[in-house]
């Protein structure tokens, strides 16, 4: 494979142009990750076991502990809110970065046979998808800031870190601080994943032999970046929003 072969299969399936250009594989199969997960929640509520949970259930149950556990063992707050947002991030970008494992070049071929030009299938693999849920979770940490701190959270924006008599570097330093939160959260997990497409991309180059070797291999390594960069961005996400519960002394 060509460099403008690997150029080729980093291109999303888009309509519209400029700003309102949108990269319809992303939306797809993030909605259709987000279906699944809903979908499996249903029927395995609809279907629980109290005495000896097996199967989905059990697996799902052992998420919910594992999380809900993170969220009390890192802060001593009570939010309703913390823990089914952190396993909804979890098992959604768990999904969505499960798709990386499969070769980049196969949804594309495949997506010709039905006349689409381009289709990139891991929607993580797309910024304006890892942004998405940064900002949202950013968002949703400045409201549980002004929920529990009122428009006191403010002040922190005049005083922290030199003191009021400094509040106009206080305010910028307090931005950044603020803005670089999502931004790193969203780059990082774009960035890993990425940097997973481009080496399945890089590997279609070899022989067929060694696309088979080194591609089972990067394809193990892979499953546990993708439980990793899922794992990280929850962590993340729990300490963002823990530390917005957290009264300022």
């Amino acid at each position: 494979m060509a460099s403008g072969d690997i150029a080729h299969h980093l291109v999303n399936w888009t309509i519209g142009s400029g700003f309102w250009t949108f990269d319809l594989d992303t939306i797809v199969m993030g909605w259709i990750m987000a279906a699944i997960l809903v979908i499996t929640g249903m029927v395995v509520g609809a279907k629980l076991q109290t005495s000896t949970p097996s199967g989905m259930q059990n697996w799902l149950e052992g998420v919910v502990d594992f999380i809900d556990d993170l969220v009390q063992g890192s802060f001593p707050v009570k939010d309703p809110l913390i823990a089914p947002m952190a396993i909804t991030v979890f098992l959604w970008i768990l999904l969505m970065n499960s798709l990386d494992v499969i070769p980049a070049y196969l949804p594309g071929i495949i997506a010709h046979w039905f006349g689409i030009p381009e289709f990139r299938i891991t929607p993580t693999v797309n910024l304006n998808t890892t942004l998405g849920v940064s900002i949202t979770v950013f968002l949703v940490m400045i409201a549980t800031n002004l929920r529990v701190k009122g428009f006191g959270y403010f002040k922190t924006y005049l005083t922290h870190p030199f003191g009021i008599w400094l509040f106009p570097m206080n305010i910028i330093m307090s931005l950044i601080e603020e803005i670089t939160k999502p931004l790193s959260l969203g780059l990082r997990l774009f960035g890993n994943m990425f940097a997973g497409e481009l080496v399945f991309l890089l590997l279609a180059m070899l022989p067929w032999w060694g696309e088979l070797v080194m591609g089972t291999v990067w394809s193990l390594f892979e499953s546990l970046i993708i439980v990793l960069q899922a794992f990280i961005f929850t962590v993340l996400t729990v300490v963002y929003l823990g530390m917005a519960n957290m009264q300022d002394h």
